[in-house]
């Protein structure tokens, strides 16, 4: 939450910085970057109401818990993010097409500026994304390094304007066109890990394996027959169909489901909750 709140501070000042910058500069492409950083203004709000929402217990409603409610938002965000990228392209070839003056030298100081503002933001909140393994919150952390590109992106076209002179004051507009294709690409990749994840995709196999070394190491685990994992939220639900001894008494196999249960709970896995099914192994003759 502190993460997000940062965000938004940071975002609206370098908005208004670059879109002010831009007007009074003569660069499309400045101006462009402070749209870019307005909606993210608006995607880091999301992001922050779908992890207050994705942080609520379940209740009766909802008794798998409000865990959707995060890639739902980064869904939103990634919406928006492609639908950013088309007006701009469009009004980029438009600003190509029109003679325009030339972009002043003041504005290539402010872009090194929210350069270096926005990789630093980057770096410190995509770390929180993955210590809490949350999409959305990686997505708004992306957005932060999709500025710093198209911020990057708009210097070089504002430097060649500046430096090649009188003929290529488009530079600055091909530059922002430039940062529409970085803002899609960005909006896409996000899109297919929020659907990805509303669609309850396996998680990487590394984690599956991890699940299954932890479980058979437990006394009375014979092997595990099926695992299904699927991330909701900022954690992740399992389901797990164990094998244990046959001749033991359900008491026994009892006290087994629950031994795995907690022991998966309790690991570093982030496990919110575990389902816990047992399997008889009849060619086993001891208890384990």
């Amino acid at each position: 939450m502190r993460a997000t709140v940062l965000s938004i501070i940071v975002n609206s000042a370098l908005a208004l910085l670059k879109i002010v910058t831009g007007l009074i500069g003569n660069s499309y492409a400045l101006i462009a970057d402070g749209i870019e950083s307005t909606l993210d203004i608006f995607s880091t709000s999301v992001v922050w109401g779908g992890l207050k929402i994705a942080t609520r217990p379940p209740d009766q409603n909802h008794p798998f818990g409000h865990g959707k409610a995060e890639p739902l938002a980064a869904l939103l965000v990634a919406l928006a993010l492609l639908g950013t990228a088309l007006g701009l392209a469009v009004q980029s070839v438009r600003e190509i097409l029109t003679p325009h003056h030339t972009p002043e030298p003041f504005t290539l100081f402010v872009l090194l500026g929210v350069i270096v503002v926005k990789e630093i933001l980057f770096r410190r909140i995509f770390k929180v994304g993955q210590d809490i393994h949350s999409t959305a919150v990686q997505g708004d952390a992306w957005h932060h390094r999709s500025d710093a590109i198209t911020s990057a992106a708009a210097f070089v076209g504002i430097a060649i304007a500046l430096v090649a002179g009188k003929g290529y004051e488009s530079a600055d507009d091909w530059a922002a066109l430039l940062a529409c294709g970085v803002i899609a690409w960005n909006g896409w990749r996000l899109l297919r890990a929020a659907i990805a994840e509303v669609m309850d995709t396996a998680p990487p196999p590394t984690m599956q394996a991890q699940i299954r070394a932890a479980t058979t190491r437990l006394p009375g685990v014979v092997d595990v027959e099926k695992l299904r994992v699927r991330k909701s939220g900022l954690s992740y639900l399992v389901d797990i169909h164990i094998m244990v001894n046959g001749n033991i008494s359900v008491a026994a196999g009892h006290d087994i489901a629950h031994r795995v249960k907690d022991g998966l709970l309790q690991s570093d896995l982030n496990i919110a909750d575990v389902s816990v099914h047992i399997e008889p192994a009849r060619d086993i003759n001891s208890t384990g």
